[in-house]
């Protein structure tokens, strides 16, 4: 596995990493992480996935986390 790319952006630690013909994105936030797999085939430039954390795409994965984390913190209160 290559790292092509790791750096914070909003609290959002990205790594952006080339496996097995595929462009792996992941995004963490303190205990939670989401992972995206992309065909190398369907990117042109290895910049074109700054639309990943530039866009909508970017405001999503970060209301997916708030979820994530009000749902952690709701199930780890219950123990």
């Amino acid at each position: 596995m290559r790292v092509v790319k790791e750096f914070n952006q909003k609290d959002i630690r990205i790594s952006v990493f080339s496996w097995n013909n595929k462009y792996i994105l992941k995004f963490e936030l303190g205990p939670m992480e989401q992972t995206f797999k992309i065909p190398e085939t369907d990117v042109l430039e290895e910049a074109d996935l700054e639309v990943f954390w530039t866009g909508e795409f970017f405001e999503k994965v970060k209301i997916r986390f708030k979820e994530m984390g009000e749902s952690f913190r709701a199930e780890v209160g219950n123990l």
